[in-house]
């Protein structure tokens, strides 16, 4: 298959491709190519080799978040970044629901498994399409063909929702759609189906809401929005962290082709969300984030403790979390990462489902959405 970027609706509207294709062997040169060397849901400390007894490797992380922990980054000053003025009252925010997102998420349970391969991935993308040009987005698909290490070739489908394609002036929006092969990470069933409830379909639901809420409003951002679905962010196993060599696949091709879809100027910058369903969630920024995009980064966790402020923590994670935004960063993005990372004992295992997740969850984080992407009028 050609590597295309397509739009729905319109045959002809095909791009081919600029340039070779992105081999998964090259070596890692910026911050998107050094997800490639790293587990991006634990603190990069805390690999351990796979020969170390058990009791051994809890002690060297007990000891690694500790060291850590008395090195992590003060408090960021949220006081001094509240909002200049109001541009969505309650009444609009309200519209954004978390008991229809929740809806969104037991939707895409039914699809079963949403690795690249499974029936349930087909599912997911025309499902994701179709949402999107319900709520008056122009949909593009980005497919693409990548060769692994051993020389398999790995497909990704990237769907972007555009939100104002005429605006030059844009921000991504986005999280991945792909799910697990197999509950790796479940000690009594670790071959057993992984449903991913959080981990992926939160973020989906967030982002569908996301668009229907904007089409509700019946007005929109002075900034125009892309909302990107990527595929592969669980690695070319679909394993995630339970994949040594892990390295996301469908963010990194995304920022290769920039020019497709931005040919006079890049996105003004990017957000990223994974696993924001969580009963008990609890967000900190990381500090890649902060790295490429701390202004931002300390703006939306501003907007974020007016609204929730029990979830928006102000400490920041003890190490980097690696995920999506890096290959944003990389490319000259400045982007950051929403993610509620402490979701123990049930990441990556048979008992990521729907019951650990929570409307009010999903309405504090897609309502900073809203208010945060607003706020960026006439900025």
């Amino acid at each position: 298959m050609a590597d295309s970027l397509q739009c729905e609706g319109d045959d002809d509207a095909r791009l081919k491709a600029r340039g070779p294709r992105p081999h998964l062997d090259r070596q890692p040169s910026d911050a998107h190519d050094r997800s490639a060397q790293f587990d991006r849901r634990k603190p990069l400390a805390l690999g351990a080799p796979l020969t170390l007894r058990p009791w051994l490797q809890r002690a060297l992380i007990r000891g690694a978040i500790a060291i850590a922990a008395l090195c992590a980054p003060p408090p960021i000053p949220y006081s001094s970044l509240a909002s200049a003025g109001e541009s969505l009252s309650e009444r609009e925010l309200s519209n954004w629901s978390g008991g229809r997102a929740m809806q969104h998420i037991a939707l895409q349970l039914s699809f079963g498994a949403r690795a690249p391969g499974a029936p349930g991935h087909d599912k997911a993308v025309a499902w994701i399409k179709q949402e999107l040009a319900k709520n008056l987005a122009t949909v593009l698909t980005q497919e693409g063909i990548l060769r692994d290490l051993d020389g398999a070739e790995r497909r990704v489908v990237n769907i972007i929702g555009r939100f104002d394609a005429d605006n030059p002036r844009r921000i991504i929006i986005g999280t991945h759609y792909d799910s697990i092969v197999r509950a790796y990470a479940d000690r009594r069933n670790p071959k057993g189906p992984m449903p991913g409830a959080n981990n992926s379909a939160s973020g989906v639901a967030l982002l569908i809401e996301t668009a229907r809420t904007l089409r509700a409003l019946g007005r929109r951002p002075d900034i125009g929005l892309d909302l990107v679905f990527f595929d592969g962010e669980e690695g070319p196993l679909s394993l995630g962290a339970g994949d040594p060599n892990w390295r996301a696949l469908g963010s990194p091709y995304f920022a290769s082709r920039l020019a497709e879809l931005y040919p006079e100027a890049h996105p003004v910058g990017g957000v990223i969300f994974d696993m924001v369903c969580y009963k008990k969630l609890k967000l900190q920024p990381e500090p890649i984030s902060l790295r490429y995009a701390r202004v931002e980064t300390e703006r939306f966790w501003s907007i974020g403790q007016q609204i929730a402020p029990s979830i928006f923590l102000s400490h920041v994670t003890p190490a980097p979390i690696l995920d999506d935004q890096t290959a944003l960063a990389g490319a000259g993005i400045p982007s950051f990462l929403v993610i509620g990372f402490q979701y123990d004992p049930w990441f990556n295992t048979t008992q990521d489902t729907i019951d650990k997740c929570s409307a009010s969850s999903l309405e504090a984080v897609g309502r900073t959405l809203l208010r945060y992407v607003f706020e960026l009028e006439g900025r």
